[in-house]
């Protein structure tokens, strides 16, 4: 089974709203270097305790404000396939997360967007 493994919240201005999950959850923020967008990852708890983590950015062109959940797949390709042959798109294509893996966005049927990331230390 494929789990929920990252978020995403979009905003026109993540500076602006990181004080609001500071204040209100306790949530971390630190800026990722390398990558293909500005882009702050969010630490929500310790590794210990149930949860996962997210990141922080602004739209993409096309996007709105809102949030992303992103699966983790074993294979980006594979995925994708069945996706569109199961009546979805794929809204972002392919991309390489320096060190993390590939990524990618999907729509379903019903147009609800999420992220697809194979994991992939070596991916440039």
């Amino acid at each position: 089974m494929n789990r929920v493994v990252h978020f995403e919240i979009y905003t026109d201005e993540p500076e602006a709203v990181q004080p609001f999950y500071q204040d209100v959850f306790g949530w971390k923020f630190k800026k990722f270097e390398g990558g293909p967008v500005e882009y702050w990852l969010v630490t929500t708890g310790d590794e210990k305790d149930a949860g996962i983590n997210g990141g922080l950015l602004r739209p993409r062109e096309g996007q709105r404000p809102g949030t992303i959940n992103t699966i983790a797949v074993p294979s980006l390709d594979e995925t994708t396939k069945k996706i569109e042959q199961r009546g979805g798109k794929i809204c972002v294509p392919k991309m390489a997360i320096p060190k993390m893996g590939w990524l990618a966005y999907a729509e379903d049927p019903a147009g609800n967007v999420f992220g697809l990331m194979e994991p992939d230390t070596s991916a440039r």
